[in-house]
């Protein structure tokens, strides 16, 4: 038998114990899925905008992207739901020449009567403010400014004049359009109600415009992967930029690159709106969520149930990501949601869908990414569920991991030829029966199935034109997900008779 050394020398003549050791048989690792959240930073922040940077706290996010930002709140987000994540922001330059910050205003219409109590939302964000029946219209303004103000995490400025309380969005671009404002969010009974007398008109949060440009700051990230990428932004040069930047064509999902990743994004609107938006989509690699007329703003949306699903996907793709609970996030007040059938067409039409509980938990009803047609426009759901990706990458990185580590210094010989055991030779059979162990491998933890279709249907051979080349026909079937129950209940008013 020939013993395969790599390192210990065979003209040895000083004795005696000399010892190799050959890990190649022990890997047992696994990728690092880390974490990208990308939005604005503002001018106050610390880092050095488009240059990734690796994070472990709000606080931290605060300080370099600047609090209130897109990416403070998102960090703020994902970490109540992911807490365990290797996360990066990647903070965004926002040009002023080309970008508006959105406005909007509160009027202290009338004085209250009474004392009471005035709860706020801003983002989804509450600020209380007690009043009395002897302050005035501009007194309140001026006090309402300053809470507002006060509460640094919140994505706006508050200015006073007179009766009028003006927002401006710290971030610049369209996205400050999102914010939300409204008065007792929790109604009656969570004990909000607006002071007797007291009105209170608010102008909703318009006139942002323009977003950064990412495809200069996705080059900064190099080759470290990141399989949840997470973006505040969902206008079409944003998620297009996205989309190039992961394509199986030039991107990390290509064969040279081999990166993967995911990119999350949430858009607003109307039930109309969502599905002329997702049906303008068609990329396997990106997932939309659809809102309407949430308190918490559509950044907050994205980083939410990116971190829920991200702490399901690590521990098992193939895991179907229905019922997850989304913390840090405002369900739409009962007449804003969608009915079941708006939900199940939104799902046709590449728009990812939530639920919510009695107590106003938000919960991940059905993650999809936009992939609806072929290239010849024809409908395809090859690549509908996120967890078939997640799963593709899984799957792809273990045999990756097998191949490189078992047979990265092998020669290769043609079927049939004889050699000592042992010998550092590897033949196409040789490789395909490894394949074939390494699938009952995949199958036993549950991420594939079939294991004796995928080894009748298995090709290993050398390649015709280039003797050094193996090319391998793999053809796995992924595991699937239980997601629909259907059960006719065909019940009886009366016992039926007979034996």
């Amino acid at each position: 038998m020939t013993v395969p050394f790599a390192r210990v020398p065979n003209n040895l003549r000083t004795p005696l114990f000399y010892v190799e050791f050959d890990n190649s048989m022990a890997n047992t690792a696994t990728a690092t899925q880390r974490t990208l959240l990308i939005g604005g930073m503002l001018s106050a922040g610390t880092a050095t905008a488009g240059i990734p940077e690796r994070v472990s706290s709000p606080n931290t996010v605060g300080e370099l992207a600047g609090k209130g930002s897109l990416l403070h709140a998102m960090m703020t987000a994902y970490q109540a739901n992911d807490s365990a994540s290797e996360i990066w922001i990647l903070p965004l330059e926002e040009d002023s020449g080309s970008m508006v910050a959105a406005t909007g205003t509160i009027k202290v219409s009338s004085a209250p009567t009474d004392t009471g109590v005035i709860s706020l939302y801003i983002a989804g964000i509450r600020i209380q403010l007690t009043v009395v029946a002897t302050d005035t219209v501009a007194g309140i303004a001026t006090s309402l400014a300053a809470a507002i103000n006060a509460k640094t995490s919140l994505p706006v400025t508050a200015s006073a004049a007179t009766d009028t309380i003006t927002l401006t969005a710290k971030n610049l671009g369209s996205q400050g359009n999102n914010i939300d404002i409204r008065l007792n969010f929790e109604g009656t009974p969570g004990g909000e109600a607006t002071p007797e007398g007291l009105v209170l008109t608010i102008t909703p949060m318009a006139g942002g415009a323009g977003a950064p440009d990412i495809t200069g700051a996705l080059a900064n990230l190099q080759d470290r992967t990141f399989d949840f990428i997470v973006s505040a932004y969902d206008d079409t040069t944003s998620i297009d930029a996205l989309k190039a930047f992961l394509s199986d064509s030039g991107g990390r999902w290509s064969w040279d690159q081999q990166l993967y990743g995911h990119a999350f994004t949430t858009t607003t609107g109307t039930y109309a709106a969502l599905g002329t938006k997702g049906e303008s989509r068609n990329n396997q690699h990106e997932t939309m969520m659809g809102v309407n007329k949430s308190p918490s703003p559509p950044w907050v949306w994205s980083a939410g149930y990116a971190g829920a699903a991200a702490v399901s996907l690590r521990n098992d793709p193939g895991r179907p990501l229905q019922s997850l609970a989304i913390s840090g996030v405002l369900a739409p007040a009962l007449e804003d949601r969608f009915n079941l059938t708006e939900r199940n067409n939104l799902l046709y039409s590449g728009i990812s869908t939530f639920t919510v509980d009695d107590d106003g938990t938000v919960r991940i009803e059905n993650l999809i990414t936009t992939y609806q047609k072929n290239s010849y426009g024809d409908a395809d759901d090859s690549y509908l569920q996120v967890e078939t990706l997640f799963t593709l990458a899984f799957v792809v990185r273990f045999l990756r991991t097998q191949v490189t580590s078992r047979f990265g210094r092998m020669k290769l010989a043609a079927n049939g030829t004889r050699f000592a055991p042992g010998a550092a030779i590897v033949t196409p059979n040789i490789i395909r029966a490894d394949q074939i162990a390494q699938y009952q491998t995949l199958e036993y933890q549950g991420y594939v199935q079939d294991s004796a279709g995928f080894a009748a249907g298995l090709i290993v051979e050398q390649n015709a034109s280039n003797p050094n080349r193996v090319d391998v026909l793999w053809t796995g079937t992924l595991i699937n997900q239980l997601r629909i129950f259907a059960l006719l209940n065909q019940f009886r008013l009366q016992a039926s008779t007979g034996a």
